[in-house]
């Protein structure tokens, strides 16, 4: 099936997700929401969020005919991707927080998670710890702030980004954490500054996991694109005016370059 993809996330994290799904499934064509003027979602209500989540779903389904939809937001998945689900009769996949594979990589029995308020917050993230976070394990838990902002508006390269990240993850240096979940999908843009701060710490992210089940997805409902003659094609969209941080982002990460554009959605 030709039909795209679709992704969308609070702004521009979610290119994370979309270069590994690129990676793993190199004949499909992807279109790719950054809700830029709404980022970040993680200090929104979920009324808010899921109003957020159906608008970009309904303009991925009704304008771009998306064959599945992976919602590329820890905060959008935690709090509305079971109402999506129950809305639309296609395929979708989430983001959760990596805790599974932290907890069983850990040796010292100490795991951290940085995250945004929303997720932190949300029901599926209190279900996931409870479900593979055991009494011997001590979950370190640090709100994100003023992170996702800083990747948006590419000011996450300096040293005053680097001061301010150091003062947030300080409670995961004093507790010697040795695993830490990155719990939003803008954060592995700055997993080089993360690992530098905290260098003996393994640090786990979402992407491959995603795009292997996207994968398997793709396969059990028989939705992968043989057309091998149609140009292949990865466009990304975002609502804001601003297309640079997008296309800093984006260099050299796919494996095709990307249609970059402003749409008001």
């Amino acid at each position: 099936m030709e039909q795209p993809i679709g992704i969308f996330d609070s702004g521009i994290g979610g290119i994370s997700i979309a270069t590994e799904i690129n990676q793993m499934l190199p004949n499909e064509n992807i279109i790719y929401f950054a809700d830029s003027k709404n980022a970040p979602y993680g200090n929104k209500t979920k009324k808010q969020i899921q109003q957020l989540a159906h608008k970009n779903t309904e303009k991925l389904i009704s304008t771009y005919n998306a064959k599945l939809i992976v919602v590329a937001c820890n905060t959008a998945t935690t709090n509305a991707i079971k109402e999506l689900r129950n809305n639309y009769n296609i395929p979708f996949i989430g983001i959760e927080p990596a805790i599974k594979p932290a907890a069983l990589k850990t040796r010292n029995n100490k795991i951290g998670i940085l995250a945004t308020k929303g997720t932190l917050a949300s029901k599926l993230f209190a279900e996931t710890t409870k479900k593979f976070i055991s009494k011997e394990i001590e979950l370190v838990q640090v709100e994100g702030k003023n992170i996702v902002e800083a990747i948006e508006e590419n000011k996450h390269l300096g040293k005053d980004f680097t001061n301010h990240l150091y003062k947030q993850l300080k409670p995961f240096k004093d507790k010697n954490i040795d695993s830490l979940v990155l719990g939003c999908t803008h954060y592995p843009f700055i997993r080089n500054n993360i690992q530098e701060l905290l260098p003996n710490t393994h640090i786990i992210d979402s992407g491959f996991a995603v795009a292997r089940q996207t994968r398997n997805v793709i396969k059990k409902n028989e939705l992968f694109n043989f057309n091998k003659t149609s140009s292949k094609y990865i466009k990304i969209y975002s609502n804001s005016c601003n297309l640079e941080p997008i296309q800093a982002l984006t260099l050299n990460r796919f494996l095709i370059k990307p249609t970059i554009e402003y749409l008001n959605f």
